[in-house]
Parts: C-alpha cells; sequence; structure tokens
C-alpha cells in the first residue's frame, strides 16, 4: 500500500509493480530525518508522487535490488531509473522538474551549500550519541558541549549572511537538508542548545511556517515511541502510531 500513512513493506513482501507514468515514487521510512530530506523537497517542488514506506527492521530482499546499502530514501522513476542517497535525490528533484529551483543558479553559492552541508554531517551523529547516553543514564554533558560548540558555527553562518534563511530571503535547499535535525532537537533531548543562539532561534520559527515542513513535521511524542522500539530491534518500531 502507498501513502505516507501506509504501514510499512517487510521482508517477504512482493517489490511493488511500476511507477504509474506522471508520477515519481520515493522509498521512505516515517520517521527517518534522511527520507524526510526527500519528502520535504517533493512537497516544497509540489511534484505529484507516491511514498512506499519499508521497514528497516525488517527489510525485504528487493530493497536491496533498488539501493545497494538497503537504506532509504530511494527515488524510482516511471522508467525505472533509481536514484539513491539523500542529497543526491534532492539535487535530481531541483534538476529533473520545473517550478521554484531549490539549489542556487550562482555556482560558489551553490558549493557554499554543500561545504555546509558537509559541515552539518558532524552533527548527527553526535546528537544520536548523545540521545543514546541519556537513554543509558550515561554522562552526557561532553557530548552536549560538543554539539552546542558546532551550532554555534551554523550561528555565525546564519549571521554573517545577515539572512533568516541559509540561501537568502527564503527556504533553499540546505535548509531543507539539515531541518530534519533541527525537528528533532526535542527528541535528541537537546532543545536547549539554541539558548544562545538567537540567529538559529528565529531560522527555526522562520521555517516551522515553511508549508512543506508543516506538511512532514513529525510528533515528538511519536518519535519517542518509535525509538523505544528502534533500540529493541522491534519489527514494529517502523510503523509505530500507524
Amino acid at each position: 500500500m502507498a501513502g505516507e500513512r501506509a504501514r510499512s513493506l517487510g521482508k517477504g513482501s512482493t517489490a511493488p509493480g511500476p511507477v504509474p507514468e506522471g508520477l515519481i515514487r520515493v522509498y521512505s521510512m516515517h520517521f527517518c530525518p534522511f527520507a524526510e530530506r526527500t519528502r520535504l523537497v517533493l512537497k516544497a517542488k509540489e511534484i505529484k508522487h507516491e511514498i512506499i514506506n519499508v521497514n528497516l527492521k525488517n527489510k525485504p530482499d528487493w530493497l536491496f535490488e533498488k539501493n545497494p546499502f538497503g537504506l532509504v530514501p530511494i527515488l524510482e522513476t516511471s522508467k525505472g531509473q533509481l536514484i539513491y542517497e539523500s542529497p543526491v535525490t534532492c539535487d535530481y528533484l531541483d534538476e529533473a522538474y520545473p517550478g521554484k529551483k531549490l539549489l542556487p543558479v550562482d555556482p560558489y553559492e551553490r558549493a557554499c551549500q554543500k561545504m555546509l552541508l558537509e559541515r552539518f554531517s558532524k552533527l548527527p551523529p553526535l546528537a544520536f550519541k548523545h540521545l543514546l547516553a541519556v537513554k543509558n543514564g550515561e554522562d552526557s554533558s561532553a557530548l552536549k558541549a560538543e554539539f552546542i560548540e558546532k551550532l554555534g558555527e551554523f550561528e555565525e553562518t546564519l549571521a554573517s549572511r545577515k539572512t533568516v534563511f541559509y540561501g537568502g530571503d527564503s527556504v533553499s535547499m540546505i535548509d531543507y537538508m539539515i531541518w530534519p535535525w533541527f525537528e528533532r532537537l526535542e527528541f535528541f533531548q537537546l532543545s536547549n542548545c539554541l539558548q544562545h543562539t538567537p540567529k538559529l532561534r528565529q531560522w527555526v520559527e522562520a521555517m516551522k511556517k515553511d508549508p512543506a515542513v508543516k506538511a512532514t513535521m513529525t510528533d515528538p511524542q511519536a518519535l519517542k515511541g518509535f525509538f523505544e522500539l528502534y533500540v529493541k530491534n522491534s519489527p514494529e518500531a517502523c510503523d509505530y502510531g500507524l
């Protein structure tokens, strides 16, 4: 079954058939921040699409035929073309479909966004380690301090640009690429990390008003319920609340 709220396909399931003409399919998982990136771009560009949720705790064999890493997101076109890795899927959607361009036209500005994304890639593992440390009753202060220090770089970037968003006065690709982890700060028990970053707080509030962000937001309590099952390797984790 397709749809954002549809239950996921797991081991033993049959691979979905061809993608209907005029649509693009995204293989996703409801709670995955990487897949959320792709869904944000699909929504922002108003691209007609269907969502197939995949059970990442009980992966179907056919998933590895679509992505050798066995991960989501994956895009599949009506021609059977497959695109995976979240930054690659988002760039593809921006280049292949008309409407508002999310990537800067200027080559230097585009390079700046990609460099900023590379710097951001150090933050998600830190956030996850912090969450596990808190859950296990371990001292998480050093992890939190390191996370706050790295957030400071993103505060400085916004301050130097003198714009609300990282790409200027409107949401651009880099904003969508980093948003899913800011959306999850409460879940990671890091929500108070923005106390000394006024520009980042302003950015977060502005992002919450974006239509694509509103359409993909996940309730923190649902994330908590998902995680409780996920760390137990429960195959029901990916379908929590569905």
